[in-house]
């Protein structure tokens, strides 16, 4: 891939959060931090990641900050947030605020909720700040693979049919029901249920509990997401 290309998070995380003070205000932030300090490749005839050496030199910090924050708890509770204007790059260089990531490195993504009177060194190039009045969350069955190309046929079709960027790959006349059974057949697919309750922190109203709900992300083309598969036995509702 072009190190001038970046490619928009496909498809998006979208979040529902509960549990905030209804009239303190908030940002809402995300970052994508490395798993681990390795590098990885896919295996064609066995259809598994392994590693392939050391990690990539890290790259510049970089935070999306939720274009309606800052918000007030209340109106962050009412709506599904979604990062679906979030983009992604391999571009070091980048100076356009893109998330920047190393290809073929797996990562994790982060869901910052963070007091506005604590957010003030907030920053879309710099480490999301820590402390008091901020909370992170993150999934373990979120964690994904960058690809700058397609390693699997299938998810090739699913993400031409289900991105609302890639409408001039598709075929006005082919069958749809194919496609669902493909979906179908992918367990990532389905969204997954999890309920997290805030820390003593000061100022998040404490009553009801924080549930977030993360829709799993399929594969995409570009620097993009190519999950790992989530197994019957993952905790997932």
């Amino acid at each position: 891939m072009p190190f001038s290309v970046f490619r928009r998070m496909f498809p998006a995380m979208r979040v529902k959060i509960s549990g905030l003070d209804p009239h303190q205000q908030y940002y809402i932030a995300m970052d994508i931090v490395p798993v681990d300090n390795k590098r990885y490749r896919y295996v064609y005839h066995s259809s598994k990641w392994m590693v392939a050496g050391n990690a990539d030199s890290p790259v510049p910090p970089r935070v999306y900050i939720h274009p309606d924050s800052p918000a007030s708890g209340e109106t962050w509770m009412r709506q599904v947030i979604s990062f679906d204007k979030l983009k992604l790059t391999n571009n070091e260089l980048d100076d356009q605020g893109h998330i920047i990531l190393h290809s073929m490195h797996k990562y994790q993504p982060r869901v910052h909720v963070i007091r506005k009177d604590c957010g003030d060194d907030l920053s879309p190039v710099k480490p999301v700040p820590s402390g008091e009045g901020v909370k992170a969350f993150s999934f373990p069955e979120t964690v994904f693979t960058t690809v700058t190309a397609y390693q699997n046929q299938q998810i090739t079709r699913l993400k031409i049919d289900r991105n609302p960027f890639a409408k001039g790959f598709r075929d006005s006349g082919r069958n749809r029901m194919g496609l669902e059974a493909l979906v179908e057949s992918y367990a990532f697919w389905r969204p997954s249920l999890r309920t997290l309750t805030f820390e003593d922190i000061p100022g998040i109203y404490k009553k009801p509990p924080t549930t977030i709900i993360y829709l799993f992300p399929a594969s995409c083309r570009g620097l993009d997401w190519m999950p790992r598969e989530v197994s019957s036995n993952s905790r997932i509702l």
